[in-house]
């Protein structure tokens, strides 16, 4: 008996490193919060060594799912809140109200502006190449642009 309760244990206590090692390797914060779930679970188990394994798994499945609304309805908002840099991987978004200047015309809707030492695509009001213009919004790559005046 208590061979199957330190097995039952190990179990869950595998599930769990198993789940928190897969989000180190794509992360996301998913399977960290299932995980932290199978911990406790293993914990459980480990205080209640007679529970029926039907309870621990739906048990496991409560949990699993309490922790992760844990995460998005609190933790998630505090990270968020604490970011000093909120735009550090959205380079794009970084434009939005800079000036730059037209490399290639704006011909059919479509031309180029010259950002730093490179140049984006750009959509907005045809108008010829030097002009400028400033970014209203990023679409992926793009840049929309309007007539600077």
């Amino acid at each position: 008996m208590l061979m199957d309760n330190l097995v039952d244990n190990y179990g869950w206590w595998l599930l769990a490193l198993v789940l928190i090692a897969a989000e180190m390797i794509a992360p996301g914060y998913f399977m960290l919060w299932i995980g932290i779930a199978a911990g406790i679970m293993g914990l459980i188990a480990l205080v209640a060594p007679a529970m029926p394994a039907i309870v621990q798994a739906i048990l496991f499945g409560v949990l699993a799912i309490a922790s992760c609304a844990l995460y998005w309805k609190f933790i998630r908002p505090l990270a968020e809140q604490r970011d000093d840099q909120p735009l550090l991987n959205r380079r794009g978004e970084k434009l939005v109200g800079q000036r730059f200047v037209l490399v290639e015309p704006i011909v059919n809707g479509r031309g180029k502006v010259k950002v730093g030492d490179g140049s984006w695509l750009a959509e907005g009001p045809d108008l010829p190449a030097g002009s400028e213009v400033e970014v209203v919004a990023v679409d992926g790559t793009t840049l929309r642009v309007k007539a600077r005046v």
